[in-house]
């Protein structure tokens, strides 16, 4: 086995890829690498669910053959990688965080674990994950089998949910990119958290066959890694039709940076309120800074407002509904009392008596969501804000304390504190881009644009990252 140098561990898609492909090291000396390590230092953080390094180094070395006979895949050949341990791999426990589902196991792979077999990808571990993907609502970090994810960077804040392991693990050099899901929020705010980047994909984009469902009509799965092109490196792979799917959209992507607009044409809405007013007080200079990059990028900043609606109960109807269907088994069966987290196992049960017509009522709010999404997006060509408002909050902090009124409330100002539910509901794509630090804690920014518009996205997050080094920082 040749030494792995330091460096790889924090390395790109690209630049592992160059690597390989001009020998300085085989894919099962990279897959034992990195296996030992998140073997190694995934319970560190609470990050990993199931090591697969046996897998991982039978898959590097069917791929060592096929570069050796100039069989070339593409950039995710022969690179590692970890699941959210809610998205199925073939005769291994998923226990979707969750100890009444600790022994389940499924015998086929989700669609995900497929298609990036299929272009060589070696899958080293899957990854921890707040339990159901927090279906039910919960009030501490702790509720989840592998206990409360610990963020990289400082060990007594929390790495985020749910998506707690995905985020950690790329952000402390564990894998160079992970798959996670959001439903609402589950990708934005571990990201933040962890000063990683990530990308929500429009709803309906990337196949969820094999991965649990929460909300069939919320549900996304989506790529960690360090940089914006590596996320679309990574969607390329993962996105399209799937008859497996009943909610897939039947479109395939792909990355096409050699054709994105010059920054200078693109009009990005944002409220100036979000960024002086309603983040920490800490982070508001490190946000200050990322508006002025992209300016200086020549991007059209163009103040505008959010369309008013009350996101948040929207979605927790929807959310709430959907989620008591999925689950009626395991609450009727008494094995929801397993749970770790006491407001999660109220949550689900309490689901379970959402009326219909509010569930239809907030189906039809979010059509008219939708519209006025479609009408904004007339306007400008995406939409900009803080991903979380701050840092990220200590591991043993409540997380259902005091907030702020949600927006769409006639006492809340204006701006995009709803974003994260609004995007959600209508399905748009969101890129996460760290932008600076706050309490020597990462921050960062998402980027919102209408559905399918991933390569705009990308585009900006990759001049902004052209411009900073924040995304090159690590623990």
């Amino acid at each position: 086995m040749a030494a792995i140098p330091e460096d790889v561990f924090f390395a790109t898609i690209p630049e592992l890829n160059r690597r390989l492909t001009s020998h300085e090291f085989s894919a099962e000396d990279l897959a034992r690498a990195f296996a030992n390590r998140l073997e190694q230092l995934g319970p560190r953080y609470n990050a990993l669910a199931l090591p697969l390094p046996q897998q991982a180094i039978r898959r590097a070395q069917d791929v060592d053959k096929e570069i050796k006979r100039g069989r070339l895949r593409g950039p995710l050949q022969g690179i590692p990688y970890g699941v959210k341990d809610l998205i199925s791999f073939k005769d291994k426990p998923t226990t979707w965080g969750a100890k009444p589902y600790a022994g389940q196991v499924f015998n086929y792979n989700a669609t995900v674990v497929d298609k990036l077999d299929a272009v060589g990808a070696v899958l080293t571990g899957k990854l921890a994950m707040v339990e159901l993907a927090g279906g039910g609502g919960y009030r501490f970090p702790s509720a989840s089998l592998t206990g409360p994810g610990l963020n990289p960077w400082d060990r007594t804040r929390w790495s985020g949910g749910s998506s707690s392991g995905s985020a950690a693990a790329v952000a402390a050099g564990l894998v160079p990119y992970a798959l996670g899901s959001e439903t609402s929020g589950s990708i934005v705010t571990p990201a933040c958290y962890c000063g990683v980047t990530a990308l929500r994909p429009t709803y309906g984009l990337v196949s969820r066959h094999g991965a649990m469902a929460l909300s069939w009509t919320l549900d996304k799965l989506g790529p960690f890694a360090h940089t914006a092109e590596e996320c679309g490196l990574i969607l390329q792979v993962i996105a399209g039709k799937d008859s497996k799917d009943p909610g897939s959209a039947g479109k395939s992507f792909y990355y096409t940076p050699q054709y994105s607009r010059p920054m200078k044409e693109l009009k990005v809405g944002y409220a100036p309120v979000d960024f002086a007013e309603r983040a920490d007080a800490s982070a508001r200079p490190a946000f200050a800074a990322a508006l002025s990059v992209l300016k200086d990028a020549g991007l059209q900043l163009v103040e505008t407002k959010l369309p008013q609606f009350p996101y948040g109960p929207i979605l927790a109807t929807i959310l709430g509904s959907e989620a008591g269907s999925i689950f009626e088994p395991l609450i009727t069966s008494g094995k929801v009392d397993e749970l770790a987290d006491q407001a999660q196992i109220a949550g689900l049960k309490a689901s379970l008596e959402i009326p219909a017509k509010d569930y239809l009522k907030a189906q039809r709010l979010r059509r008219l969501i939708q519209d006025a999404f479609s009408m904004l997006f007339a306007e400008v060509d995406a939409l900009i804000a803080p991903g979380r408002s701050g840092p990220a909050s200590k591991v043993d902090q409540r997380l259902d304390g005091a907030s702020p009124a949600p927006a769409g409330t006639p006492d809340a100002p204006t701006g995009f504190q709803g974003m994260i539910p609004a995007g959600n509901l209508a399905g748009l794509p969101a890129l996460v881009l760290p932008c600076g630090f706050a309490d020597n804690l990462p921050v960062g920014l998402q980027v919102v644009g209408p559905p399918f518009s991933e390569n705009t996205l990308l585009a900006i997050g990759r001049e902004f990252q052209a411009r900073t080094d924040w995304h090159k920082r690590h623990p």
